[in-house]
C-alpha cells in the first residue's frame, strides 16, 4: 500500500514536499514514480526514480524546479516541488511496481498506486 501526503496550498514560486510512503512490501526493491492529473486533464508523468536511487528523470515541464529522492530505511519517496506555478495544481499520484526502467513515464505500467495528494497554486 502507498500512502502519498504533503500536499496543500503554495503560493506561485513557492514549495512543497510531498512523501510516498510504502507499507506491507519492501518499497526499496521498486521503482518509483510520481504523476499528477489536473482538473479536466488526463494523468501525466512528473518524475521517476530507480530502486537505489541512482536514477532519476523528469518531465521537461518541470525539470529544473522539482526533485525526486527516496529514503529506502524509511521506505519513502520524497518530490520536492520548487518554483511553483499555477499549472502544477492538480491531483499528484506515487506509484510503483512497473517491470522495467524503460516504462517508468508510462502510468499504465505500475501495478500499485497512492491515493493522491491535492497540490493547489494560487497566483
Amino acid at each position: 500500500q502507498l500512502q502519498a501526503s504533503g500536499g496543500g496550498l503554495v503560493q506561485a514560486g513557492g514549495s512543497l514536499r510531498l512523501s510516498c510512503t510504502a507499507s506491507g512490501r519492501t518499497e526499496s526493491a521498486y521503482d518509483m514514480g510520481w504523476f499528477r492529473q489536473a482538473p479536466g486533464k488526463e494523468r501525466t508523468f512528473v518524475a521517476g526514480i530507480s530502486s537505489d536511487g541512482g536514477l532519476t528523470i523528469y518531465h521537461g515541464s518541470v525539470e529544473g524546479r522539482f526533485t525526486i529522492s527516496r529514503d529506502n530505511a524509511k521506505n519513502t519517496v520524497h518530490l520536492l516541488l520548487n518554483s511553483a506555478k499555477p499549472e502544477d495544481t492538480a491531483v499528484y499520484y506515487c506509484a510503483t511496481g512497473m517491470t522495467a526502467w524503460r516504462w517508468v513515464r508510462y502510468g499504465n505500467k505500475y501495478k500499485y498506486w497512492g491515493q493522491g495528494t491535492q497540490v493547489t497554486v494560487s497566483s
